[in-house]
């Protein structure tokens, strides 16, 4: 729950005021979903509670590392990286129990958006634009992310000191939904179970996966604005808690080529706004499969291979994309199959619902359910019909050329920038500016020498 019940300005304000803390947090989301924020004292915070503040827009302007982007319009030294507008929205409140302040009492954290032309390129901002489409369109979208993330005896400093070779993972060997792994190590599970209670990003499920130190989180449903900010604090302060009891946990959808990749499963559904029931379910219907749910599934498998830059957005995403490892290849759909991208999950008015597989543990939540999203009301919204769905394993068949999705981050940020779609979604600053990070990130990459290619190329080419 928010902390205190804060929901408005004035209950932030009041909180804040009353509060021991002579600063409190505030965090917002760069564009590869990584938390960025800084410290404001108490009197800086409540002035920004209501006009606002100003963060420099530098931070859609570099990479991962820091690196400034040289290929970039919206901002860059052109634009000399000037201040952009922010709002803190209050109802984002939560107590980080991880971190102390004045008196022992536990910081308040806020997430933030940015207002202005920023609000074009702001991935939180694009996420709601989105919602308000569907909300246009008479429906309330709900979501629940999974992420499955492999967990390190290691610290950020021992792990570069290593050429991140040799790592110890957390656990060895392959014991997935292990009980005897999960009672030996209950106090980490339970700090983790804990934290994701206080700050309101519950687990439903937590259990091992099949890998050495894997785990994989299922984050409990709610509307899709609020799933996004758990699934975007979930991830940063999962890691976080990691490190502060001496280990790493990383979200990278393939840290090792001996082991499957790691998913960012999501989960989506959509009520009607005036009956408040299932958009989604029709009980006459084979699977419970009503109208409004088919169109959404084949807007998600038209826009698939289109929108693949905002579920795979790193070089590394590729990496997981190979056959027989858990992660689908094509923009195929089935019931109740998870060698298809979408999977169908017949149930009833609170459970019906479609997973998208196809997204790594890597994408940054705002903008993967942004796309999928869009790609959905999209579909409603021009009547399309899906492809037949797929029985038995998908990774043996053959399909359309069109259901074939983007296999390097390039390849799908060209899709990407020719989409149409995307344009007319997400608007063409957003498009241009996203498609560029992700040019950047491949000429980065494009850069370097493998330990593959050394590996095969050294002594015997």
């Amino acid at each position: 729950m928010q902390a205190e019940g804060v929901r408005n300005v004035d209950d932030a304000a009041r909180l804040v005021q009353s509060s021991a803390l002579t600063h409190i947090k505030v965090g917002l989301s760069d564009i590869d979903g990584v938390m960025r924020g800084k410290y404001l004292r108490k009197e800086k915070f409540l002035s920004a509670l209501n006009s606002g503040l100003a963060f420099c827009d530098v931070v859609f302007g570099w990479d991962v590392e820091d690196q400034l982007y040289d290929n970039g319009r919206y901002t860059g030294w052109h634009t000399a990286y000037p201040d952009a507008q922010m709002r803190i929205d209050p109802a984002t409140c939560r107590r980080l129990p991880l971190e102390k302040g004045y008196g022992g009492e536990d910081m308040l954290l806020f997430l933030a958006d940015f207002t202005g032309p920023a609000a074009e390129v702001c991935p939180r901002q694009l996420l709601q634009r989105v919602i308000q489409r569907a909300e246009d369109m008479g429906y309330d979208p709900y979501a629940a992310l999974e992420y499955e993330f492999f967990m390190f005896q290691e610290t950020p400093q021992s792990a570069r000191e290593k050429g991140y070779r040799d790592l110890r993972t957390w656990t060895p060997g392959n014991f997935g939904y292990s009980m005897l792994r999960s009672t030996v190590n209950s106090d980490f599970y339970r700090q983790l179970l804990e934290l994701s209670e206080c700050m309101n990003m519950p687990i439903e499920g937590l259990h091992t996966e099949t890998g050495p130190g894997v785990l994989e989180a299922a984050l409990a449903v709610d509307r899709a604005a609020a799933a996004a900010d758990k699934g975007f604090l979930f991830k940063t302060f999962t890691k976080a808690l990691a490190q502060q009891n001496g280990l790493m946990a990383t979200f990278m959808a393939k840290w090792s080529h001996h082991h499957s990749g790691q998913s960012g499963h999501i989960h989506l559904s959509l009520r009607d706004r005036t009956t408040g029931k299932s958009a989604f379910l029709d009980p006459a219907q084979p699977h419970g499969i009503g109208a409004t749910q088919s169109a959404f599934v084949a807007g998600l498998q038209r826009y698939l291979p289109e929108f693949m830059a905002m579920y795979a957005p790193t070089i590394n995403s590729y990496s997981r994309l190979v056959p027989g490892f858990w992660a689908p290849l094509d923009a195929t759909w089935g019931v109740e199959n998870r060698t298809t991208a979408l999977r169908v999950i017949p149930g009833s008015d609170k459970s019906q619902r479609v997973e998208l597989r196809i997204g790594a543990a890597d994408a940054n939540p705002y903008l993967a359910l942004a796309a999928a999203l869009a790609s959905g009301l999209r579909g409603i919204e021009e009547q399309l019909r899906a492809e037949a769905p797929v029985t038995g394993n998908a990774y043996e068949q053959q399909f359309p050329d069109q259901l074939k999705l983007p296999t390097t981050l390039w390849e799908a940020a060209q899709r990407l920038k020719q989409s149409e779609a995307a344009r007319a979604c997400f608007g063409d600053l957003f498009v241009d500016h996203y498609a560029a990070t992700r040019e950047w990130e491949e000429r980065m990459f494009r850069r370097h020498v493998t330990d593959w290619e050394l590996a095969r190329y050294f002594e015997i080419i």
